[in-house]
């Protein structure tokens, strides 16, 4: 068994938890010969002073003598590099499996003109799925959304110049999260852009936002117009979304909510890919400063 190998962790594991026990065994073994050779004590009893014995050294033995000082964190990719010595017979027994999953996950579905990535305030990928969200609310609405909103950090992988392969779309976009098509009043809508900015900016389409270094809104519109406090907005986004999460709070406050089943994110962004390609057309991206920070 290779040491770093998980078989070999998890055995030095359970080797440590049976030595924990063996040694707890032994001492509550040496805790009743203590208690039998104790003289008796009036009013106590030499039970009553071998348990106050035990528990004293109990508490004794359990204080940490550990102190923190420092943390650090970091993201580690789950691949081969784990386990660089693989087992031929485990990959014997996959490979029937792994040729029929490969055959699907390496079918091509269309093109990328230009290669894509994440980050905010603003990026390629963050504003082609948003609109991919705003387009896909006319199957509730019977035609776009107002907006299109798209959180980065739900964004998985980068997508590169060329094939766009069925594997890409999965680990772009993992989850298994749905459209949810939300109606909000202009006063949310401008909580909404708050939080955005808050978070130092989100995937939006059919919007724009600029706000200033200390994540307060400067200017926010949607659909080319200010908002306006007294009028509805409709917002094409995810149900991990609308229910608030990632600091989008002012998404719980929506007077309508639509979350049909089975229309997942990555099956809406499959569909649209292949519905470019049927029209000779290849998926792509641009940057026109739709969220924006600016010094003050």
């Amino acid at each position: 068994m290779y040491p770093d190998s998980d078989c070999a962790k998890a055995g030095a594991k359970l080797q440590k938890k049976r030595q924990i026990r063996k040694s707890f065994l032994l001492f509550c073994y040496l805790c009743e010969r203590f208690v039998k050779i104790l003289p008796m004590r009036r009013g106590f009893g030499r039970w009553g002073m071998g348990l106050m014995l035990c528990i004293s050294l109990l508490f004794a033995a359990c204080k940490s003598h550990y102190v923190v000082t420092d943390v650090q964190s970091g993201r580690v990719a789950i691949d081969a590099s784990l386990d660089p010595v693989q087992s031929q017979e485990a990959m014997k027994l996959i490979a029937p499996y792994r040729a029929s999953v490969d055959s699907m996950m390496n079918t091509v579905l269309g093109q990328s003109e230009i290669a894509m990535d994440r980050k905010r305030p603003e990026c390629l990928l963050g504003n082609l799925v948003a609109e991919v969200l705003r387009l896909s609310a006319s199957r509730i609405l019977g035609k776009p959304a107002d907006m299109g909103l798209m959180n980065i950090g739900g964004l998985r992988a980068d997508v590169g110049q060329g094939d766009f392969t069925v594997s890409n779309a999965f680990e772009l976009l993992p989850f298994e999260n749905s459209l949810c098509v939300l109606t909000l009043k202009g006063s949310d809508m401008k909580e909404l852009m708050a939080n955005i900015a808050t978070r130092g900016g989100e995937g939006i389409s059919g919007a724009t936002l600029v706000f200033d270094n200390q994540q307060h809104v400067v200017e926010a519109t949607v659909q080319g117009e200010p908002i306006d406090d007294n009028r509805m907005y409709t917002i094409g986004t995810i149900d991990y979304l609308s229910e608030g999460n990632d600091g989008l709070h002012a998404l719980t406050k929506a007077v309508r909510k639509d979350c049909p089943d089975g229309l997942t994110l990555r099956s809406l962004f499959i569909d649209y890919v292949q519905d470019q390609t049927k029209q000779g057309k290849k998926i792509t991206s641009q940057l026109d400063g739709r969220v924006r920070r600016i010094d003050n």
